[in-house]
């Protein structure tokens, strides 16, 4: 019995399909990528913004159609859209047999059982769930780096935002469950543990009573294997003493912190529901680089919110300008429905807000092209990515570099290799975003 898994959308949803692919995997079935080879098809899907929820419901309709022509007995629906638009999707799309919410991953047996015996149904688990899957997770990422999903859900509330709405609110995954996954992860050759949830910052709150990230990290450090540990979505507000403290001392954890700051107008933030101002965000960045003076910082922006002014547009252009970032992501506002935001006045035409993302994204270009530069000349621990084909070189990232989002290395070498080496460089030279360099 063969098994296709199709998985979109951010890598927090990426860790919920290794879940389900352990335990496929643990009761015998086979993976495959061939649409026309699988008698099972799974898609793990994303709604969070337009683009993501138009991606998902084309792989559900495009899998329908293989099944109708082909071998697959089964179709499943899992995840973000599966959770918000499950009614729609097995009401107009007769094809699908199961779908399964958010919390509800772990029942991807019972739901290949259940739709290959021809029954429809929707399986969902209370949004306060945390599932407890008994099998290993089946690493999607090559064997050497993972993500870690250290909570679920989110409390912010953000005007623009449906997560709280489709995978409730924020719960930590207990302390020992992580030790012990990343343990095996570990023992399966996992280098380097990146870890993510909606926000990471706030872990340990809801569960031990104050924020226990700093600890968690500690722990991580002491399992044997684990080369590097790297923190993803940090909102700035959550960022302790303790935690950057730990970054200082811990060799292991990456001088890299995500802070998706989305905005740097007093109105803007406020009407988007976040919990800073300028004057904080430049406070906690100004600490952040005064503490760790090597520091990586990457954020995200969204420019086009309804409201926004051309004034407050140059204002965010003015304050990339002056912080700049080392890596900088912008969306343009997507409106979500039932959500605040998508009710406010003012909103922004679409050929605004891409000019406003085209501007801040050639200003961004101009600061990382000048950061790249500056890494010539420096030495630095590289992981190998893997072979450029044709060619004698290997791409590998520094610690500078989350996987997928940042930008890359490029070692020319007649030396052999190997995905997940550690390599000593020497920074030669700059291409863009990229970087050239040699062995030491």
């Amino acid at each position: 019995m063969k098994i296709l898994f199709i998985s979109l959308g951010c890598d927090k949803n990426l860790v919920d399909t290794e879940v389900m692919l352990g335990l496929l995997a643990s009761r015998g079935y086979e993976m495959t990528d061939d649409e026309t080879e699988a008698d099972v098809i799974v898609i793990n899907t994303c709604c969070f913004i337009h683009d993501a929820k138009e991606e998902s419901i084309q792989n559900i309709l495009e899998m329908a159609e293989y099944k109708k022509e082909g071998r697959a007995k089964a179709l499943i629906v899992t995840g973000c859209l599966a959770q918000r638009y499950r009614e729609e999707i097995m009401d107009e799309i007769p094809e699908v047999d199961e779908v399964l919410g958010t919390t509800a991953y772990d029942k991807i047996l019972e739901a290949v059982d259940a739709a290959l015996a021809g029954e429809q149904s929707v399986m969902l688990s209370e949004l306060e769930a945390l599932p407890v899957p008994d099998a290993k997770r089946l690493v999607t990422t090559g064997g050497h780096f993972a993500y870690l999903k250290i909570a679920e859900g989110c409390d912010k509330h953000c005007t623009y935002c449906i997560i709280p709405k489709i995978r409730g609110n924020f719960r930590s995954v207990p302390m020992e469950r992580l030790l012990k996954e990343a343990q095996e992860l570990a023992d399966q050759g996992v280098k380097e543990l990146i870890l993510v949830a909606q926000e990471t910052t706030l872990y340990g709150r809801d569960i031990y009573g104050e924020k226990t990230l700093h600890i968690l990290l500690k722990k991580l450090c002491k399992i044997t294997g684990i080369r590097w540990i790297r923190i993803l979505y940090c909102y700035p507000e959550e960022i302790t003493d303790e935690l950057i403290q730990v970054m200082k001392e811990e060799p292991k954890i990456c001088h890299y912190l995500d802070l998706p700051i989305q905005h740097a107008n007093d109105t803007i933030l406020g009407r988007m529901g976040r919990r800073t101002s300028k004057q904080e965000l430049k406070d906690i960045i100004g600490k952040l680089r005064s503490e760790i003076p090597d520091i990586c910082l990457r954020t995200t922006l969204i420019t086009g919110f309804p409201g926004e002014t051309e004034e407050q547009h140059e204002e965010l252009m003015g304050f990339v300008d002056e912080m700049e970032f080392d890596r900088l992501g912008v969306f343009t506002y997507s409106p979500e429905e039932d959500t605040p935001a998508a009710e406010m006045p003012d909103q922004i035409d679409e050929e605004v807000k891409l000019d406003r993302q085209a501007d801040l994204m050639e200003l961004q270009q101009e600061i990382a092209f000048d950061n790249a530069q500056g890494m010539i000349g420096r030495e630095v621990l590289v992981m190998i990515e893997g072979k450029v084909a044709d060619e004698n070189a290997y791409a590998g990232r520094t610690y500078r570099d989350a996987p997928n989002v940042d930008g890359l290395i490029f070692i020319n070498t007649d030396e052999e290799l190997l995905s997940g080496d550690f390599a000593r460089v020497k920074v030669t030279g700059a291409i863009d975003y990229d970087l050239i360099g040699e062995l030491l």
